[in-house]
């Protein structure tokens, strides 16, 4: 009896053990399932909620409710915080205006550029045509134009050439300039102005009708004034200008690369705008070979301004050898005009400058000035 008793004690209790497994895993699957649809439902909003915010700027979504969105494509964006939101759980961005960027300025050109080669290997013995020129130098626009696409020039330069009848000397002279000028870091243009007619050369009223001219084309405020036979030996030799007017080609093979005299300053030149309309410019009145350079130092001086030069291991130049152009002659009267400098600089120069502009035609290397100055006077009559 006893033992019958504590059978069926013993199917009880074990009938209730297996009950509550079982109500305890109903229990655990209802929380499974429960647990299941609650986080399908939250990535299913989350989703909802980026697809929309490609259709929907202002982050509406679902029910009426303003949400806003996480863009992942915008680097700037930044994670606010998570907000409950009719009972569920949503991700919420702070929006951004998207302003249009503007480009960062440019730095400063170096005083030094960082590409310079130095000693250069100048030669012209090969042949030279404008089509290699051409294909050398892409980068060079129209009207022989260039500008450094990195930094911010310090100068705007122009380069201004007396030219007739040179045309095989120009292409040297673009062939070697163009490289050294566009690794200088300069904002430069080329002009070659062109003498027309069959007159004495003069060649310092070229060089004001190239000031003038080029004013006219951009605001420059540096000029560099240079024979087309003349090609700098070294890049460091840095074509733009400095506190006092400088003179560039200091040592020419022609001279054995020595200064040949102290007051020296034919070749290349360069003087800034404001240092060109303080000694008024260059004379109109030398006709002929020699003399204008000479007369230009002398207002340099006499307006109380030092001529600066580079090292003379860096102002080396080689000239393209030619013979002396028809009608260039020496100028006989010029030591005489050399020594009345202080009375006529005043009232001879940019100021009272006379020619007849003909053409302005631009090539790609460089823009042709063309012009007609006049004659010379009538020498006075050896007696």
């Amino acid at each position: 009896m006893t033992r019958l008793m504590l059978g069926r004690t013993l199917e009880r209790v074990c009938k209730g053990v297996l009950l509550l497994c079982l109500l305890h895993f109903l229990i655990m699957m209802i929380l499974y399932f429960d647990v299941y649809t609650q986080r399908f439902d939250l990535f299913s909003r989350f989703n909802n909620v980026r697809n929309g915010s490609r259709n929907n700027v202002s982050g509406v979504a679902g029910s009426g409710h303003h949400l806003y969105y996480y863009n992942l494509s915008r680097p700037n964006a930044t994670l606010s915080s998570y907000l409950a939101v009719g009972g569920k759980l949503v991700l919420s961005v702070q929006t951004e205006s998207n302003p249009t960027s503007s480009p960062k300025p440019l730095p400063p050109c170096p005083e030094i550029p960082p590409g310079l080669v130095g000693r250069l290997l100048i030669e012209f013995g090969s042949q030279m045509t404008m089509e290699r020129v051409q294909k050398e130098n892409p980068n060079v626009t129209e009207g022989g134009r260039y500008t450094p696409p990195d930094c911010r020039p310090r100068w705007k330069v122009a380069i201004i050439i007396p030219f007739r009848h040179r045309e095989n000397h120009l292409k040297y002279w673009l062939h070697y300039l163009h490289p050294i000028l566009r690794r200088q870091k300069i904002d430069y243009g080329i002009y070659i102005i062109n003498q027309l007619g069959e007159d004495t050369f003069n060649r310092a009223k070229l060089l004001n009708v190239g000031y003038r001219e080029t004013m006219k084309d951009a605001d420059y405020d540096c000029f560099i004034f240079s024979d087309v036979d003349l090609v700098p030996m070294d890049d460091r030799n840095l074509y733009h200008c400095y506190d006092q007017p400088r003179h560039f080609a200091i040592a020419m093979d022609k001279f054995g690369f020595r200064l040949p005299y102290a007051g020296y300053f034919g070749g290349v030149s360069g003087l800034s705008k404001k240092q060109f309309l303080k000694i008024n410019g260059f004379p109109n009145e030398y006709w002929g070979w020699g003399g204008e350079d000479d007369d230009i130092y002398n207002r340099i001086t006499l307006n109380g301004m030092k001529v600066s030069r580079p090292d003379v291991r860096i102002g080396r130049y080689r000239m393209i050898k030619h013979e002396r152009d028809k009608y260039n002659e020496p100028n006989p009267q010029r030591f005489n005009k050399i020594q009345n400098t202080k009375n006529t600089m005043k009232k001879d120069g940019i100021s009272s400058l006379t020619y007849k502009l003909v053409q302005v035609k631009r090539y790609p290397l460089y823009t042709n000035i063309s012009v007609e100055i006049g004659k010379p006077p009538p020498r006075p009559f050896k007696g």
